[in-house]
């Protein structure tokens, strides 16, 4: 099928959340093989590489859409599925960062791209969220993206040696999580989720597992495991959630199921690096086994979408 508008005019931001859930997947099995001697370290670094060519890809092709036309993000922000898609872009970015380090590859800069970017997505959503009239502002989970997304930071800038700003970056995230969780809460009691938009209840996971891994390797090893319990608890009660949440079939907010599992893999794993046993270890094997076909699957039919414009179509994104 050919289309009439060039692919990279209509890259949308539903990409992107696919894309920072694969590169998290792949951290998780290079991480798994320094802990389970017996998962190959290569599967781990095959991936490394594919994934980041997965989000360089998609990067590529949406930094080139708004130049040719900088109005185009603005006119990306009128969903909340969008907004959290262009805050995905910024978190895969520091988590590049990340998924450079075990090739001994030290790239600073990569880091504060994503750093940057996460802050320009918080304030150019804010004021999406400003200037859209009264009735349609609400708290919503894509939100976490979005201003938790500073969360991430620590993974990359603690190796890298940013301790205080990991440090600010974290902490920062954790004050804009009370606030929006609160909001949810609220929200929740008094509209019902649709169904096309109920996959991103499973957002719930990411932030608590993301402040695991991040105060982890800080060292705040109190904080890991409020967390970590915290995030299994809720793993198990969104596993239960499942048939309710895919009920309305496919649309491209499935890409909330990609970050959130592959998030509570990497925390499975810094649990069993910290000698939390074996229900840490099951987490692992869980995590992989659901993770790795789920996500994949989702990267595969992303890019399918996309070249025949189902995605940009289905995710309402804007046309350079």
């Amino acid at each position: 099928m050919l289309l009439d508008t060039p692919l990279w005019r209509q890259t949308p931001p539903a990409a992107f959340p696919v894309c920072l859930g694969f590169m998290s997947l792949a951290l998780g099995w290079t991480n798994a093989a320094h802990v389970m001697p017996w998962i190959p370290e290569d599967i781990g670094h095959l991936m490394l590489a594919a994934a980041s060519g997965y989000f360089l890809w998609f990067f590529a092709f949406y930094l080139r859409k708004v130049l040719a036309r900088p109005k185009v993000l603005l006119e990306d922000l009128q969903t909340p599925p969008a907004r959290a898609g262009i805050a995905a872009m910024a978190m895969a970015m520091m988590l590049l960062a990340a998924a450079l380090l075990p090739f001994d590859i030290s790239v600073p800069v990569v880091w504060w791209v994503g750093v940057i970017l996460q802050i320009f997505a918080s304030i150019i959503v804010l004021h999406a969220i400003w200037v859209e009239p009264p009735e349609k502002r609400h708290f919503s989970t894509f939100q976490y993206l979005t201003f938790v997304g500073p969360v991430i930071g620590p993974l990359a800038g603690v190796p890298l040696g940013y301790i205080w700003e990991s440090k600010l970056l974290i902490n920062t995230a954790l004050v804009a999580w009370v606030i929006v969780t609160i909001g949810i809460l609220v929200t929740i009691r008094r509209d019902p989720i649709p169904k096309p938009l109920r996959p991103s209840v499973m957002i719930f996971l990411a932030p608590l597992c993301l402040f695991a891994l991040g105060y982890g390797v800080l060292g705040y090893d109190t904080a890991f495991t409020v967390f970590y319990w915290a995030g299994s608890v809720v793993a198990l009660g969104l596993i239960l959630l499942v048939p309710w949440m895919v009920k309305g079939g496919y649309t491209p907010v499935w890409g909330a199921f990609t970050f959130p599992i592959a998030a509570f893999l990497n925390v499975q794993v810094m649990a069993v690096a910290k000698g939390h046993g074996f229900l840490a270890e099951m987490g692992v094997y869980a995590g992989l086994a659901v993770g790795t076909p789920v996500i994949f699957y989702l990267a595969y039919r992303t890019v399918m979408e996309w070249v025949t414009g189902d995605l940009a179509r289905k995710s309402h994104a804007a046309t350079a």
